[in-house]
């Protein structure tokens, strides 16, 4: 499937992997809407809705920047309706938006897990259930999930539990659709990084840049996303993909272009993936 045309709406875009995401698709001369809540610059996180959007226009796209909360169910419906009246159909939908605080049961505050749960889980039902009269109008749409695949070591819950249940949550949903949605020729997938992403809110979450030195860059997300979003007939459908996986079975094998930092030694396995 060509992008060109194609509309693709993104929640979380203001910044990181959604960001990359945006500029790939928009290279190709797709529709972006660009739905996150950053409207305004924040002090510790570059980037808003209005810059990306003016990058994807640069990049050959075009762009519907809508400030979204994707906990307000009303507005995402609201807002689904406002990108297909600019363009005319959605096409995709990712959702990328999310949360993260890696703390356990013992110490996490009950409002940071609703955060969590609201803007991972939650928010991957109401935004493809807003999302799906128009997705029903294609011959070929998509919904592709960040996140990973369902890897039930207790290494994954014993530090960190409540996120984990959120993140899994979401691949579990990408299961359920995939099969739900099958009779209507939607394909519903997740993807996940198999090495740590160097973004803002990493740096946000860890206090600093250094571990940047052993991680990738956004664009294998990107390339990986683009992989997935441009297959037709749901030959790729109920899959919970990690990056490399899909790009090598596309036929990449030099990873090396996707380093932070060539120089930066051996690269940081991404949570929930096993090295």
């Amino acid at each position: 499937m060509s992008f060109s045309g194609k509309t693709l709406f993104i929640t979380g875009a203001s910044r990181g992997i959604g960001r990359e995401i945006a500029l790939k698709a928009a290279a190709d001369g797709a529709n972006i809407v660009i739905a996150a809540k950053s409207a305004e610059p924040h002090p510790k996180l570059a980037g808003t809705i209005h810059s990306v959007a003016a990058e994807v226009e640069a990049a050959g796209g075009k762009a519907l920047a809508l400030q979204l909360d994707v906990r307000d169910e009303q507005a995402v419906v609201a807002a689904m309706a406002k990108a297909t009246e600019h363009f005319g159909s959605i096409d995709a939908l990712v959702n990328n938006a999310g949360a993260i605080k890696l703390v356990g049961v013992e110490k996490l505050e009950a409002k940071r897990f609703d955060l969590m749960y609201q803007i991972n889980t939650r928010a991957v039902m109401v935004c493809s259930q807003a999302a799906l009269p128009y997705l029903k109008q294609n011959a070929n749409g998509h919904i592709l999930n960040l996140s990973p695949p369902l890897n039930l070591d207790a290494k994954w819950f014993a530090q960190h539990g409540p996120y984990t249940v959120t993140k899994y949550g979401m691949s579990m949903l990408t299961l359920g659709m995939s099969e739900e949605f099958k009779k209507y020729g939607i394909s519903v997938n997740s993807l996940w990084p198999k090495t740590m992403i160097a973004t803002a809110a990493i740096e946000f979450e860890l206090g600093s840049r250094d571990a940047f030195k052993r991680a990738r860059t956004p664009a294998i997300m990107a390339d990986a996303a683009h992989a997935i979003l441009s297959s037709s007939g749901r030959s790729i459908s109920g899959r919970l993909l990690i990056d490399e996986d899909i790009l090598r079975e596309r036929g990449v094998s030099d990873f090396e272009q996707y380093r932070f930092d060539p120089a930066g030694g051996s690269l940081v396995p991404d949570l929930f993936v096993d090295p």
